[in-house]
């Protein structure tokens, strides 16, 4: 959700990024100008809110807000860029997108926050508390359809936040025959007979039938229609959108406020800083 003026850009990143979130999210939230965080705190134990996620912008910076509800803690980041979803759905050739890829929860991957520092272990904890726990043994591979990675850069002290649908495909085959596999029926007018299809290239590069080992899985159960338990799949992974890339600016103790943890900018740390904005963005356990 959005704090104060933000534009249309941020509006439009505050809305993609409800969708990521889904289904544990308020995907109709709309924001008024009387409301206050106080007001959001109040309810947000009966509507089962554990998060606000919060965006605003000012003069030079678009920022983001991740805090706990009702006490805290608080991450405070400067969004250095961002990438609605339209714009890397542009960017493909073959887009894929599917509502019934949000019908559960992405899978959190947090890559190189193994960090000294204990802003690393409050934004670590944090960012897996946004999510449902994961057990192996239990989960359902079909219900695996997205991940959300954040990976830290230690040069730039940035964090890289991108957005990926979960996607198999048969191994050892050619495309035109894998697109006859996944029921995406080609046109064949044009030809007398399917093998004229699936032959009318003599020479098939090398990258076109064969996936590497590394991205090559057995399945232990199945995943949809096309791929049963024991098969040997190809895992892909296709962006979705929206991309971010965050700096780290402040760690507090508290709701928007209470005790400065780590500050980037100042090693100065106040006491009590006390912030009040308008909400912009609420995660919850429960979806609409």
């Amino acid at each position: 959700m959005r704090s104060g003026p933000v534009g249309t850009s941020v509006t439009a990143l505050v809305r993609d990024f409800r969708q990521v979130l889904k289904p544990h999210t308020a995907s109709h939230l709309k924001e008024r100008r009387s409301n206050r965080l106080k007001d959001f705190v109040s309810v947000a134990g009966m509507l089962g809110v554990t998060h606000f996620v919060i965006f605003n912008r000012t003069e030079k910076n678009v920022n983001l807000r991740i805090a706990r509800v009702p006490r805290g803690p608080t991450l405070n980041f400067r969004v250095v860029d961002y990438a609605l979803t339209k714009d890397c759905i542009a960017l493909q050739k073959n887009p894929r997108t599917s509502e019934l890829d949000y019908a559960f929860p992405p899978l959190l991957v947090l890559n190189n926050f193994q960090q000294s520092g204990k802003e690393f272990k409050v934004m670590t904890a944090m960012l897996q508390n946004m999510f449902p726990s994961v057990d192996v043994q239990t989960m359902s591979l079909s219900h695996t359809k997205r991940i959300l990675l954040f990976n830290y850069n230690e040069d730039s002290e940035t964090i890289d936040v991108r957005h990926y649908s979960i996607g198999v495909k048969p191994t050892g085959v050619s495309k035109s025959i894998k697109r006859v596999i996944n029921t995406h029926l080609p046109d064949l007018s044009k030809f007398d007979d399917i093998s004229d299809y699936v032959l009318r290239e003599a020479v098939v590069s090398e990258s076109d039938v064969e996936d590497g080992p590394d991205s090559t899985v057995t399945l232990p159960e199945d995943y949809n229609r096309n791929s049963r338990r024991n098969e040997q799949r190809a895992v892909k992974l296709q962006e979705l959108g929206p991309r971010m890339t965050l700096q780290l600016t402040k760690v507090e103790n508290g709701m928007c406020g209470g005790e400065v943890l780590y500050h980037r900018y100042s090693k100065y740390k106040p006491v009590l800083e006390v912030h009040c904005v308008l909400i912009p963005f609420i995660s919850h356990e429960d979806s609409e």
